[in-house]
């Protein structure tokens, strides 16, 4: 397995690193200020939106930081590489933000039962109002990079910014409202500001601990590597793909493909070859294991066997789908693999009760079947 693989591209570090840096700068500035707003006009929404800002910027530390480190070359401790470590820095962002959200949360209900007058002037109200459309340029540009390099964390950051900037009008909306009427909303702003925030944060931890723990692979990409697969004449079907997550844009995967019986040890070692450059060339995922399922001849006595199995298969409650299948009808037996719904209450059961339906369909034959996953 080539090592080269399994390194950060230099492009996309100096992409997110960049980016970032432009993040802490922006939110220090936009934080000092509204923080000086807040202070000067009595606003416990303004000052929780200024630590908001600051959160950020705190935020986009760790993401270099994980970066960083996530893109030192492969070791013998670590022949795959670090990129895991995105996702240890992003729990440790979340972890930021949850606690940002909670201790603005506490603050905004001791100012709602002990409630403070504010008071605002024009220039505050102008540089909250600067901060609201320098929030959502920053959003916009930080998510955009986000999306070219596949980066998570920036485009995570540039969905909260913008996210921010709704915060910040919300802020600017009711120092309008107590301007007009007198009336007073600060402290529920707040309290709104920090619920959002650790909505935000438990968001960001669900996300990276599912990649963590290993999610579905998605199903439009899935369908995509087994398209590429197919369109080699030999294959004629894939199956069983899947991907192990070694960080963004670090995929190693396994699958099984059918090919012919008659195919010898070297064709199918040129095969294998092949498939696994095409995939890596046009998806980016390295295939560390391709393995493989024999069929038999068409218009043989076996195919027709294995559409009359199809058939019964198909039509028991809970099968997605049927592959992997072989016939040698001179020793009787039949191979094949099954995947069934999650959804079934016992997956286990449903898979015995169809293996009874086709030993009882065939007494003269031996199915040596697998229960698959659906992956």
């Amino acid at each position: 397995m080539s090592e080269e693989k399994f390194q950060a591209a230099p492009d996309r570090e100096k992409v997110i690193v960049r980016t970032s840096v432009i993040g802490i700068l922006a939110n220090i500035f936009l934080a000092a200020f509204k923080a000086g707003v807040g202070i000067l006009s009595n606003s416990i929404a303004v000052i929780l939106d200024a630590v908001n800002n600051l959160s950020d910027a705190l935020s986009s530390v760790i993401t270099i930081i994980g970066t960083r480190l996530a893109s030192r070359r492969p070791d013998r401790a670590h022949p795959l590489g670090h990129g895991r470590v995105e996702y240890l820095s992003s729990m440790i962002v979340s972890a930021i933000v949850l606690y940002a959200g909670i201790t603005s949360l506490v603050e905004s209900v001791k100012k709602i039962i002990h409630p403070e007058t504010p008071d605002y002037s024009t220039v505050s109200l102008v540089i909250i109002a600067s901060a609201v459309v320098v929030k959502i340029l920053l959003g916009r540009y930080v998510k955009k990079k986000g999306e070219e390099v596949n980066s998570g964390s920036l485009i995570a950051s540039g969905s909260d910014a913008t996210f921010d900037a709704i915060l910040s009008a919300s802020v600017l909306l009711s120092a309008i409202v107590f301007i007009a009427w007198g009336i007073s909303l600060e402290a529920w702003v707040g309290a709104v500001i920090a619920v959002f925030i650790i909505r935000a944060g438990l968001e960001m931890l669900s996300e990276t601990l599912d990649e963590i723990l290993g999610k579905r692979t998605d199903d439009d990409f899935s369908a995509e590597i087994k398209k590429t697969l197919c369109e080699e004449p030999e294959v004629t079907g894939a199956y069983d793909l899947i991907l192990h997550n070694y960080g963004p844009d670090r995929l190693i995967g396994s699958v099984h493909v059918e090919v012919p019986g008659a195919m010898n040890a070297a064709e199918i070692d040129a095969l294998e070859r092949r498939l696994a450059e095409k995939v890596y060339a046009e998806h980016g995922v390295v295939l560390a294991g391709i393995g493989i399922y024999s069929t038999n001849e068409q218009d043989s006595p076996e195919s027709r066997l294995r559409h009359e199995v199809t058939k019964i298969v198909m039509e028991h409650e809970g099968v997605l789908q049927m592959h992997g299948f072989y016939a040698d009808l001179v020793k009787k037996t039949v191979n094949l693999d099954v995947v069934l719904d999650f959804a079934l209450p016992d997956r286990h059961a449903s898979f015995e009760a169809l293996r009874e339906k086709l030993q009882a369909a065939y007494p003269d034959l031996t199915f040596i079947m697998t229960l698959d996953l659906d992956v």
